[in-house]
């Protein structure tokens, strides 16, 4: 079981290579979807996920529906959720934990931030 792995979604893939590659040179293993539907998909059968890295803001099934979904999915809902937005607005992060993330982080992405608050759910090498 990989201890490391975390699941990026993000419907720009520019952010998705960004973050991959800071997280891999923390020795994180990363896998990534460019939506919520694809990033439901791959923690369905890849148990290994350790924690999730979830746009909020993404056409079709949003970050916050994604959540709900993962809640009532009993093999998904222990699954911890960092979300990230780029809509600092007041409210957001309660609006974000309270539609189940463990965590909120707003772009730009502070990469020490990020990494405390992964350290909290990885175990890296």
């Amino acid at each position: 079981m990989a201890d490391n792995k975390v699941l990026i979604v993000d419907d720009d893939n520019r952010n998705i290579f960004a973050l991959t590659a800071v997280l891999k040179a923390r020795g994180y293993q990363c896998v990534s979807a460019t939506g919520a539907e694809e990033g439901l998909e791959i923690l369905k059968n890849d148990s290994d996920i350790a924690v999730v890295l979830m746009d909020m803001m993404m056409p079709g099934l949003d970050g916050y529906e994604a959540m709900a979904i993962m809640r009532n999915n009993p093999e998904l809902k222990d699954v911890p959720v960092i979300a990230v937005t780029a809509q600092a607005m007041l409210g957001d992060k309660e609006r974000c934990l309270n539609a189940g993330a463990v965590g909120y982080i707003s772009k730009p992405i502070n990469v020490d931030e990020l990494i405390r608050m992964l350290n909290l759910y990885v175990l890296t090498e």
